[in-house]
């Protein structure tokens, strides 16, 4: 008898020893799983609206919107007619100084004069009137162009001429013959356009664009995409013929600069 309960409760202590073993390993499997499906619910896959959004053609290959494109800030906002007001303004401005130099014949010397005399007859009429008439003498701020502003804007068109002069030469040295043609192309359209019009007229044309075209473009963009893509696809169709007819067989330039000693 003595041996039969020493057996059973061998057998039992067994059983319980396997049960926390399982027990463990059950847990464990169970927390492991959760580990897993924490791990891939932290990265979930990218759902099927954000994989059509980047197959999306974009003009010009711009993968920001038209906002940050411009610049962002105020000018993109004037640009865009976020501030009607401020926009409106900015365009009524730029007309009527078109107006003043290209229709009436105002020259801009002429202009800075006339208005240098009358400000500063009105302000020294001002100033000497103020003690006859018991009124304050006009405030006249002290205006100062800052060193850092200057310097700013010297660096930025250094920076501009710099990489216009680099662009200029890569093309000279005959690397890339599609951006040749490209920039004979529009370097032909803006002599046509500048014998039709002068200087003044034409930079007023691109103003009233940036102010025109960057807002309908945002408002209509995916239709002007897909029109884009479909003319970009046709150029490329045909620039491949004739650059396998015939821009092919033109001999390029050396593809590394001569050294000079």
């Amino acid at each position: 008898m003595a041996e039969h309960k020493e057996e059973s409760v061998g057998e039992s202590l067994l059983e319980k020893i396997t049960e926390k073993f399982h027990g463990g390993d059950s847990s464990s499997s169970d927390s492991d799983g959760e580990k897993s499906s924490l791990v891939g619910s932290s990265t979930p896959p990218p759902s099927a609206a954000e994989v059509v959004k980047a197959k999306i053609y974009r003009l010009f290959g711009r993968e920001k919107p038209v906002h940050k494109v411009l610049g962002g800030g105020k000018p993109a906002d004037v640009f865009l007619w976020r501030n009607k007001k401020v926009s409106a303004a900015t365009l009524g401005g730029a007309t009527a100084i078109w107006v003043l130099f290209e229709l009436m014949e105002y020259h801009l010397l002429t202009f800075v004069c006339h208005s240098l005399i009358l400000s500063l007859a009105i302000m020294f009429l001002w100033s000497n009137a103020s003690t006859f008439i018991n009124k304050s003498p006009p405030r006249i701020p002290e205006v100062s162009v800052p060193e850092d502003l200057t310097v700013n804007i010297a660096l930025s068109l250094r920076y501009e001429i710099n990489w216009a002069l680099a662009a200029l030469r890569d093309i000279a040295l005959g690397r890339d013959l599609k951006k040749f043609l490209s920039v004979i192309a529009a370097l032909w359209v803006f002599s046509i356009i500048g014998n039709c019009c002068n200087f003044l007229t034409l930079f007023y044309i691109a103003f009233v664009t940036l102010h025109t075209v960057p807002p309908l473009y945002e408002k209509y963009e995916d239709k002007v995409d897909a029109f884009a893509e479909k003319a970009q696809t046709e150029f490329k169709k045909h620039y491949s013929v004739v650059h396998a007819k015939y821009l092919s067989k033109i001999p390029k330039g050396p593809l590394k600069d001569k050294k000079f000693q």
